[in-house]
């Protein structure tokens, strides 16, 4: 897997996985601006992997930060963020691969299957295709979502979840099956705001059908990925 960041400031990407599996360069480390960084997970992987901004000397960041400190360790990050997700060497060796904004936004990304080390399976629209976005969400953020840092920019934005925590919008009680949360029981259709910038991204929590790509490795290889941030 390769993290590459694109953006003209350095960020701090923290990763997440699953019980039992190796946590690559421990959770977290400082990536500067247009520079790259590859690491190996193992067979069976799954996790998150995020973006922070703004990290000080003791590890506090402005954004995405996971307890003050640069190697996550295990912990989350902070919403609002951004997440790339995978879940690798899923049923009959598929992966599946995200990117969510259920948490939120702070950053742009994108995730690229890497040519020649995967293979499409009916070469429709999820399968091995780019996931992410472009788009600076923060540009037009609702002010009612809108996170400002200490100058009063905005520097995240949140989730409607995140923000009014109502079982409708939060997709939980009567509203926690696909058929139930829906936008006609949304006061304001927020995620179609997240939707809107990013049309492939998961802007709530059932938001699977639009959301979710699948991808096979080729010959016996694992499928490389490469997560940009500010594509």
């Amino acid at each position: 897997m390769r993290i590459w960041n694109n953006c003209p400031f350095t960020v701090w990407p923290g990763l997440l996985n699953n019980p039992n599996k190796a946590l690559p360069e421990g959770g977290g480390f400082a990536l500067e601006k247009y520079h790259t960084t590859t690491f190996r997970v193992p067979d069976g992987w799954a996790g998150r992997v995020w973006a922070r901004t703004n990290c000080n000397g003791a590890g506090h960041c402005e954004t995405g930060d996971c307890g003050n400190k640069i190697q996550c360790s295990g912990a989350g990050g902070v919403p609002p963020v951004s997440l790339a997700e995978f879940t690798l060497d899923g049923w009959q060796g598929q992966d599946y691969y995200d990117v969510s904004l259920v948490d939120g936004y702070n950053l742009p990304l994108a995730i690229f299957p890497i040519d020649g080390t995967y293979k499409r399976v009916g070469g429709g629209k999820y399968d091995c295709n780019n996931a992410g976005w472009q788009a600076d969400i923060n540009a037009h953020c609702p002010n009612e979502l809108a996170q400002k840092n200490s100058a009063g920019a905005t520097v995240a934005c949140r989730s409607a979840c995140m923000q009014f925590n109502t079982d409708e919008y939060c997709c939980r009680g009567a509203h926690n099956k696909p058929e139930t949360c829906k936008s006609r029981d949304w006061k304001v259709n927020y995620p179609a705001i997240f939707k809107q910038s990013c049309r492939d991204a998961y802007s709530y929590a059932y938001d699977d059908t639009s959301s979710t790509f699948t991808c096979h490795s080729a010959d016996g290889r694992k499928t490389g990925y490469v997560i940009k941030v500010c594509p």
